[in-house]
């Protein structure tokens, strides 16, 4: 588009714009290995319209790329997700989901700055898939709860199995949630942002 001779340029859209009411914003990034539903959470509980980086995938990801449990995914997250959400009427969190396919996982130390805690989406068919992931997020000190995305065909686990499994300290929460939901996907962001406040009173965020 050719802005030339224009005074004006296009801004936001209207729905963009953040609440007048809104006084502070926290990032938090989404993480999770491919296809476990991470694109999906974003768009559904985001309060805009979401950004994605979505690319049609393509026979070089053949053998490079582990898809086990989601072969009919077409198109995968290159970049990064953005979605919106406010809490409350004051507290507002931008949401940054990150890229499954570990081949683009040199992505993540940038979206992981700034970030005050996040959600590790799990697919219990592929649990193996999770364990480097938690491993970053521990490596670098960014606070975690893990959300436990409901497949059809997915086994179910008792809570302290899962625990056991992904080696996972008895503070961090663990929820199960179904991320097509919008209730369901902001049921995780308040565990994660309780879970937040529970360390900030103890000391353990800083």
């Amino acid at each position: 588009m050719d802005f030339k001779g224009s005074d004006t340029v296009p801004g936001p859209r209207t729905e963009d714009h953040l609440p007048h009411t809104a006084q502070a914003a926290a990032k938090i990034v989404i993480v999770g290995g491919f296809g476990v539903g991470k694109t999906t959470m974003v768009g559904s509980v985001s309060e805009i319209r979401p950004l994605t980086t979505e690319e049609t995938m393509t026979q070089a990801g053949v053998g490079v790329d582990d898809n086990y449990g989601s072969e009919t995914k077409t198109a995968t997250t290159v970049a990064m997700d953005f979605g919106r959400i406010s809490i409350t009427e004051k507290l507002v969190l931008y949401l940054f989901g990150t890229p499954g396919q570990e081949r683009f996982w040199f992505l993540w130390n940038g979206l992981f700055e700034g970030a005050l805690g996040a959600v590790v989406l799990i697919d219990t068919r592929r649990l193996e898939v999770s364990f480097d992931v938690i491993g970053r997020l521990e490596e670098r000190g960014v606070p975690f709860v893990v959300a436990v995305n409901s497949f059809p065909d997915g086994p179910r686990y008792p809570v302290e199995d899962l625990r056991t499994a992904l080696d996972l300290a008895e503070d961090i929460p663990i929820i199960e949630c179904d991320v097509r939901r919008r209730a369901s996907s902001r049921d995780v962001l308040m565990t994660l942002m309780r879970f937040l406040h529970s360390l900030a009173m103890t000391g353990a965020l800083t």
